[in-house]
């Protein structure tokens, strides 16, 4: 006789592109959810032709294909927490802010996956508009890095001392929470900020480290927020915590070689068993 299930793993979706170089997207967000002890779910919204050179090729997935995805994934297992990457065209962002509003679902990091690494343009430019109506207001988190930010608010970023101002103007376009990435910016030391209200801007820093390897970067640490936000943790903690696994997965990467341009994190540097909790 089988016994009745007493438990269950912290459950987190991914609606993401997919990376056929298993760098960044869907791959990327599935060996983060891993490494953390969550158990990743996914629906994928564009094929995407690539390795650690670049992106030669995009296929969107049919907007209709994206809301089956999400509803097979939310009416039979649910999910604690979503994390939200490329979404290519206005059609698809709108699916899925339908399907946010319909589950209800308040666990939310949104990367605006605008840039590759390598400098593509991975969405369409009529999309960001919708993308910042539809979604930010649904959002728990938006952690653009500077490109985005960029293409956000029609300026350029070249200073740390420019991210807090900058990052309160991404909450005027309606985000509850911004954590702005400064990881482009020059110098030894890597500087973010999040701010979750008026008034209420974190400066996190790290030392940059020296590595080809950054592939797959914002994806990784956007995954890693949703995972501690799946496990409980609030919206500052999550994001130290997810900053920590980065650097770690950055560093203990650096010396490995993957393909001939970009490499990927070492995402499995230090994996966690699955969580689980009582269903009581």
């Amino acid at each position: 006789m089988t016994s009745e299930p007493t438990h269950e793993y912290p459950r987190v979706l991914s609606i993401a592109g997919s990376d056929s170089g298993g760098g960044a997207g869907i791959q990327a967000d599935l060996k983060t959810f891993a490494a953390l002890g969550c158990y990743g779910m996914t629906a994928i919204t564009a094929i995407t032709v690539q390795n650690t050179l670049g992106v030669s090729a995009i296929h969107a997935v049919p907007p209709e294909t994206v809301k089956a995805q999400i509803a097979a994934v939310m009416d039979d297992i649910g999910a604690d927490a979503v994390k939200i990457g490329m979404l290519h065209s206005p059609e698809i962002v709108c699916v899925v802010a339908d399907a946010l509003r319909h589950y209800g679902v308040r666990k939310v990091v949104l990367d605006p996956v605008m840039v590759a690494t390598s400098g593509d343009r991975l969405m369409a430019p009529e999309t960001v508009e919708v993308l910042v109506r539809e979604l930010f207001p649904l959002a728990s988190v938006v952690t653009p890095n500077l490109d985005e930010a960029a293409l956000l608010l029609g300026r350029r970023i070249t200073g740390a001392e420019q991210l807090e101002a900058a990052a309160r103007d991404l909450l005027a376009l309606g985000a509850p929470a911004v954590l702005l990435k400064g990881g482009h910016l020059r110098g030894d030391t890597v500087v973010d900020v999040l701010a979750c209200g008026p008034g209420e801007a974190q400066r996190l820093q790290s030392p940059r480290l020296a590595s080809r390897n950054l592939h797959g970067t914002g994806c990784s640490l956007s995954s890693a927020i949703a995972a501690h936000l799946a496990l409980g943790e609030t919206l500052p903690r999550a994001v130290a915590l997810a900053r920590a696994y980065i650097v770690q997965a950055i560093a203990t990467g650096a010396d490995v070689r993957t393909g001939a341009g970009h490499g990927p994190l070492n995402h499995g540097h230090a994996p966690k068993a699955l969580h689980k909790r009582s269903l009581g």
